[in-house]
């Protein structure tokens, strides 16, 4: 994960009170990634859920489009300081991939298929919080920003909505993912400005 794309930069255009502190709005959709765009197909594609005593849960493409679909519209917010508001996805939430799955972790790790790792509290995934997303704006989820499905958890900092998400390990003590190693947050909450280690 070599290559950092143009999308770490944006415009500054002003602010208003929905935005967390440190942030600016932008009504573009920056695209920003820690490495090339892997091509996913729907043929081949997979998420799955594993918990803490290795017991697993898998979708296919075609099953997880016949899960209930939500269409949730939220703010998000990037660590690079620009927010976007009112964003349109449609998606299964994470409630319903959780509902049958039997584990007592408080964190997760988000792998992709590009090899990405992210971590999060369990809870930020529960309770109408978070959604495995397949469409942006009413149409297919491009790969660019993550298609054909990423993780949507737009209580934290973009970086934790992994992108191309492929796979849920659900952990019992919190673990760092890519980014967090390498000096982000492990929590991640924009109105906390919890950017860097630290913070």
């Amino acid at each position: 994960m070599a290559i950092v794309s143009k999308g770490f930069t944006g415009k500054r255009r002003g602010n208003e009170s929905r935005t967390p502190p440190g942030q600016y709005l932008t009504d573009d959709f920056p695209v920003l990634s820690a490495g090339p765009t892997p091509q996913v197909h729907t043929e081949r594609w997979q998420f799955s859920i594993v918990t803490e005593m290795g017991d697993k849960r898998q979708w296919n493409w075609n099953e997880m489009l016949a899960l209930p679909a939500e269409k949730p519209t939220v703010d998000i917010h990037c660590v690079t300081k620009w927010s976007k508001l009112d964003t349109t996805w449609r998606g299964v939430s994470l409630d319903t991939l959780l509902s049958d799955v039997d584990t007592t972790a408080t964190h997760v790790m988000a792998h992709g298929f590009d090899g990405y790792t992210t971590n999060l509290p369990l809870d930020e995934l529960r309770q109408g919080k978070a959604w495995l997303a397949y469409e942006f704006d009413g149409k297919p989820l491009h790969p660019e920003h993550g298609g054909p499905a990423r993780l949507l958890v737009p209580n934290l900092y973009f970086w934790k909505s992994a992108k191309w998400v492929e796979k849920l390990t659900l952990l019992v003590r919190d673990e760092p993912g890519f980014w967090e190693r390498n000096g982000y947050h492990d929590y991640g909450d924009p109105w906390q400005e919890q950017r860097y280690q630290g913070d």
